[in-house]
């Protein structure tokens, strides 16, 4: 996988497809919520959002992916629906930094709930 196919899974939440490119020390800080610090962290995380994304429809859609050495970003949109109501949409910025190892080595996610 690519840094910038790597990010792109990560983004659409398909977690388990990058977590052996999470380098240990990695850091995840989702502004003004939560930062999560080591491999260990940002995977027990994910599982827990992936668990969410089993109790209702996701619907994602990405507009930028942009890739420059070391650095990926993306932005989009996320739309949850349950028994056919929208429970949350969210415009998300996620930026993505790799070691050279080609793993993540830190994300800033910046995460806008709709009113």
């Amino acid at each position: 996988m690519t840094n910038k196919s790597i990010a792109k899974a990560f983004s659409n939440g398909e977690f388990e497809n990058v977590f052996d490119f999470i380098a240990d020390n990695a850091v995840w800080e989702v502004v003004e919520e939560n930062t999560f610090h080591g491999k260990k962290a940002i995977i027990e995380n994910c599982k827990q959002v992936a668990a969410y994304f089993l109790t209702v429809t996701t619907h994602f859609e990405l507009f930028n992916v942009i890739a420059e050495d070391n650095k990926v970003a993306v932005n989009g949109t996320a739309e949850f629906i349950r028994e056919g109501n929208r429970v949350s949409f969210v415009k998300a910025s996620d930026l993505y930094e790799f070691n050279d190892q080609q793993q993540i080595q830190k994300i800033t996610s910046y995460c806008i709930q709709a009113k």
